[in-house]
């Protein structure tokens, strides 16, 4: 009977340990305006920018074999004449843009 007790009282203990984990971890992500706000900055260093966008879920994304949780967005420049549009994906925990790309 005690044996039972304590497996049930164990498992109790660790449900509410993974909820509360998963909590706190949520909360330590970037929200999704914080994260374009992060990328704009960093884009506007290298000239001005005309648009941008931003998912508002995270995704899943493998950079070096290693995993992260990332905001996918993009933003649009005008240079010489021509718009071009870069597409990024920012850590959403940090706010490092692990990875750029020029969209065709």
């Amino acid at each position: 009977m005690k044996l039972k007790r304590s497996l049930v009282a164990l498992g109790v203990g660790t449900l509410v340990g993974v909820v509360a984990w998963k909590q706190i971890n949520d909360k330590q992500q970037l929200s999704p305006e914080k994260a374009l706000k992060i990328a704009k900055e960093s884009f506007k260093r290298q000239g001005p920018i005309s648009g941008s966008w931003i998912h508002m879920k995270t995704e899943e994304f493998s950079n070096d074999d290693l995993p992260y949780t990332v905001y996918r967005g993009g933003v649009s420049r005008s240079m010489d004449g021509q718009t071009k549009q870069y597409e990024f994906y920012m850590d959403a925990a940090t706010g490092t843009i692990l990875d750029v790309s020029v969209v065709a």
